[in-house]
């Protein structure tokens, strides 16, 4: 089970504890239980640079510190995850809104090029990111950073194990079939564990509303 998580820790963000030279498909599904505890590292890694940005920001920085902290976080973000998320988010941008074929979307996603959809669609989400850092109070702030992580990954193991997969082969396919229900049960139950302690209904909203747009979209994107 440890590397299991190591697989899956190492996959979704830039740590490295140490060098895997063999990676199995196998090992991939398995990992996928251990998302939503990568997610609340992330939020550790995350909650932290935000301390020491409120901590040891430049004093001639402190009157814009709003607005050069939520930029320096959310490049925080990609720093720690290596950009993942954001090219998986482009890729589907430029496939699903191209208004072409099902199998033409599906090379366009595979297609390492990004187009038009993927860069405006990049464009806004910096957008949105940056206007919510600001718009949140510092309190807030600190909780979202940590939880929101958490349950970003939640979602994928939601997306994984609920929905079907597009291709006959690809790096998707390894997740898909070795990661069933019990992987869905116990990431669950981590997810509301650690989220129950934050004794925050905010917290337990956000989970529902995330779950019911991963729904939405998951359906979408299969129909």
């Amino acid at each position: 089970m440890l590397n299991d998580f190591i697989t899956g820790l190492q996959f979704l963000t830039r740590l490295r504890l140490f060098q895997q030279n063999q990676w199995s498909a196998e090992g991939f599904g398995r990992s996928v239980k251990f998302f939503p505890m990568v997610g609340a590292i992330i939020g550790l890694l995350l909650t932290s640079f935000n301390f020491l940005l409120s901590v040891y920001l430049p004093q001639w920085i402190r009157g814009s510190f709003e607005h050069v902290a939520a930029a320096l976080l959310i490049i925080a973000c990609i720093f720690i995850t290596g950009g993942l998320h954001w090219d998986g988010f482009m890729d589907t941008m430029d496939g699903i809104f191209s208004g072409r074929s099902p199998e033409r979307m599906l090379e366009i996603m595979k297609d390492s090029r990004v187009g038009a959809n993927g860069v405006m669609a990049a464009g806004l989400l910096f957008l949105v990111k940056w206007s919510l850092f600001m718009d949140i109070s510092p309190q807030k702030l600190v909780l979202a950073l940590f939880v929101m992580p958490i349950i970003a990954r939640f979602a994928m193991v939601v997306g994984i194990t609920c929905f079907p997969y597009a291709r006959p082969e690809g790096m998707g396919k390894a997740f898909k079939e070795y990661a069933g229900k019990s992987t869905l049960v116990f990431a669950a139950i981590f997810t509301f564990v650690i989220l129950a302690f934050t004794m925050q209904l905010q917290v337990l909203a956000a989970l529902a509303l995330v779950m019911v747009f991963t729904a939405g979209f998951g359906g979408f994107v299969t129909r």
